[in-house]
């Protein structure tokens, strides 16, 4: 996104770290509360963002803000940030604050957490990742909140297998992602039903990662195969026919995303973050939480080609959205927006 010469010279001013007043460019802060040895969407989001901002601004990446002198701050989670995003709109009232607000954030903790309800009204400009998040916020914030759709590159599609229908199920275990739905899956499904569900994440539940070791055990039709990198579950991905993805609450999930990039179609909840993303019609969505209607969709996937086919045509056709040009572009929009105090 090129930078109107008005605008560059509006953003081009000396601060600290510029030697004898020279010129340097406006230092951004991105705060999150998870880093690279997570493994999490959080983490995978900021450094994205991170690429993205780069080609106009200086920018940082910490897990809280540590009174450095910068320009602008971007937070990652209105709870788990808020300490971060307290202390900096204490210091510089007169900063530009971003607050993105997560799954947990929007779906949870903005309706009974204080610090999350503060980090709210302390934020210049609120941001989430799907079409149908600021629904969700009380109307009073919504005039200043603005979507930025996640990204992933595009991969070519991937050999899959003709002798059964394989499933990815890309998601660390904790609650939020749902994984008892999956092994309530393997219940429910006919057992001569030809199908293998590959389950990606890191075990941070151990309760449920006792379980999904319990599980690939007892049935062949099903492996945890624990935390991969990113690349490895992409890869994963563009090998399967489908994507399961049954959250209970997403924000904008990454894993949907690199799903439709890599032409593998989504079966997941009708949550927002997933319907907001797909669009509320899309026909491999499932009402949150309901098995029967989950193993209605994954039996049909896995008895008719053309049901899939017609999932996939789907995807195709919400995968432009998904471009990293078009969220690198809304990014670098929000931040010269909020530098120059035009919302």
């Amino acid at each position: 996104m090129s930078t109107p010469d008005s605008a560059r010279s509006r953003l081009d001013w000396p601060r600290s770290g510029a030697n004898d007043g020279a010129v340097a460019r406006p230092l951004v802060a991105i705060v999150t509360p998870y880093l690279a040895d997570s493994n999490t969407g959080n983490w995978h989001t900021a450094a994205r963002w991170a690429r993205f901002l780069r080609r106009r601004f200086r920018v940082v990446l910490m897990e809280r803000w540590n009174g450095a002198e910068v320009d602008c701050l971007i937070a990652l989670h209105a709870r788990h940030s808020a300490e971060s995003i307290q202390k900096f709109a204490a210091a510089h009232p007169d900063r530009p604050l971003a607050v993105v607000l997560t799954g947990t954030d929007l779906y949870r903790d903005i309706a009974r957490d204080t610090t999350a309800q503060r980090s709210l009204d302390l934020a210049t400009r609120l941001v989430v990742l799907n079409e149908r998040g600021p629904r969700r916020l009380p109307r009073r914030y919504r005039k200043k909140t603005g979507v930025i759709v996640q990204s992933a590159p595009t991969l070519a599609p991937g050999r899959k297998s003709s002798r059964r229908l394989d499933v990815a199920v890309v998601g660390h275990l904790r609650e939020e992602k749902n994984p008892r739905l999956v092994w309530r899956l393997l219940e429910l499904l006919p057992p001569d039903l030809r199908i293998r569900f590959h389950h990606a994440g890191a075990g941070l539940d151990p309760q449920l990662a006792a379980r999904a070791t319990e599980v690939t055990a007892r049935d062949p039709r099903y492996r945890w195969l624990g935390n991969l990198p990113r690349s490895q579950a992409r890869q994963l991905m563009r090998r399967c026919h489908v994507l399961l993805h049954p959250s209970k609450m997403e924000g904008g999930a990454q894993a949907v995303i690199e799903a439709v990039t890599a032409h593998t179609p989504v079966i997941g909840s009708g949550i927002d973050g997933n319907a907001g993303l797909l669009g509320v019609h899309y026909a491999g969505l499932f009402t949150e939480g309901d098995a029967d209607s989950a193993r209605a969709l994954i039996e049909r996937a896995a008895r008719e080609p053309r049901f899939v086919a017609q999932l996939r045509w789907a995807c195709e056709k919400r995968a432009p959205q998904f471009a990293p040009e078009r969220e690198a572009r809304a990014l670098l929009r929000l931040v010269h927006n909020l530098l120059l105090r035009d919302d």
